[in-house]
Formats: C-alpha cells, sequence, structure tokens
C-alpha cells in the first residue's frame, strides 16, 4: 500500500477523534503516534483475541473491529478496508442521530 493510504487512515481517525469524548479522543490520539506501536500492537491482539470470546459477559464482539483498526497502522492491507468501514460508521451515525424522534 501506499503513502496515500497512510494519509486516508490518519484523515479517517481525525474525524473520528473529533466525535468521540475528549478523553477517548485523547487515548486514541496517543495510539496513533508512531512511538506507540510497542503498546497499539499487543493491545490490537488482545482486543481480536477478546472480540473471539463474545460469550462472555464484558468481552464482546465490539472488541473485534477495534482491534483490526488498530493493527491497521501496522498492517497496510487492511488500512484500505479500515477507513472505508469508520466513513460507512459516521455515515450510519450521523443518519441514526439526526433521525426525527
Amino acid at each position: 500500500m501506499s503513502d496515500r493510504d497512510n494519509q486516508r487512515l490518519d484523515r479517517c481517525f481525525e474525524r473520528l477523534e473529533r466525535d468521540l469524548p475528549r478523553f477517548m479522543a485523547k487515548s486514541l490520539r496517543w495510539l496513533r503516534k508512531p512511538g506507540s506501536r510497542w503498546v497499539r500492537i499487543p493491545a490490537g491482539i488482545l482486543l481480536i483475541a477478546g472480540g473471539f470470546l463474545w460469550f462472555l459477559p464484558v468481552l464482546g464482539f465490539w472488541m473485534l473491529p477495534l482491534g483490526i483498526a488498530l493493527l491497521a497502522f501496522e498492517i497496510p492491507p487492511i488500512q484500505r478496508p479500515v477507513c472505508r468501514l469508520i466513513i460507512w460508521g459516521e455515515r450510519k451515525w450521523r443518519r441514526h442521530k439526526n433521525r426525527p424522534r
């Protein structure tokens, strides 16, 4: 994948950070830094593993896409699909949020 895909992924995560609460956006911003790689990779792997334990009370399927999103910074072939998924989720969320009650 190209440097363009890296930039696109960064833009997707920047837009996502704007919609998150401050403490979550700050954590995500820190995880996106190149120096946080030593935390991002194990966290992504653990989240994916936790996603496969969806039947347990605290762990759930929600952990799987989050782990994949974290690993997208390290694995170029999944950067484009992750960015598309973030854009799709943003559109769905905005449509849901702006829906008349």
